[in-house]
């Protein structure tokens, strides 16, 4: 597989990671904050039971404090519930991110398998080529051994058959001078002879 891919898929399980994290995160401030709104209940409950009991007036400065004390958990809870909503937002988009990411994977996945596959067979291809290019060598180098053996033997044929052509032509000139001699030879004979026979 290519480095980018290994790179890739590196970059992807360490994202993957992260997001389970945070995931775990926001998991314990829901149960937090769904526990702080089931407490909200019954401390409203007991507010109004001691209003009920206690008509008496009270302290301006106690009911102010009071009521800030008691204001303070309802913005606490309005703000929990604003990140809450904020974090299933965040969450929102972390898991459809997480669904994009995880098809381009299973995408990338068959990409590489058949990559792989189309490796493998060009792979084999290429180890059949080699094989019969290494033979088409072997036999171009015999046939190139035979051709210069060949021409070699053509060679030294074309020599001798010079050579046995020049004896030839110095055989057939000898002789004729033989011929030669030999017919001048017998005609001086003959000539003798002749000379010989008017005078007996």
């Amino acid at each position: 597989m290519p480095l980018w891919r290994d790179e890739y898929m590196s970059a992807l399980q360490e994202r993957d990671k992260r997001e389970k994290t945070d995931q775990a995160t926001y998991e314990k401030y829901t149960k937090l904050a769904d526990r702080t709104a089931a407490l909200r209940t019954p401390a409203d409950r007991s507010l109004d039971d001691e209003r009920s009991a206690s008509p008496k007036m009270q302290d301006p400065r106690e009911t102010r404090d009071r009521s800030v004390t008691l204001s303070d958990p309802s913005d606490k809870i309005a703000r929990m519930r604003q990140d809450l909503s904020e974090a299933q937002r965040s969450r929102g988009l972390i898991e459809t991110r997480l669904h994009s990411v995880t098809e381009e994977l299973s995408k990338l996945k068959i990409q590489a398998s058949l990559d792989n596959k189309r490796i493998a067979e060009l792979t084999k291809e290429k180890t059949v080529l080699s094989t019969k290019l290494k033979d088409r060598d072997e036999e171009l180098k015999g046939k190139t051994k035979l051709l210069e053996d060949v021409h070699d033997e053509t060679v030294s044929l074309t020599l001798e058959l010079n050579m046995a052509e020049e004896r030839s032509q110095k055989l057939r000139s000898e002789n004729k001078e033989l011929v030669d001699r030999w017919m001048a030879r017998m005609g001086q004979e003959a000539d003798a002879m002749n000379v010989q026979s008017k005078f007996s």
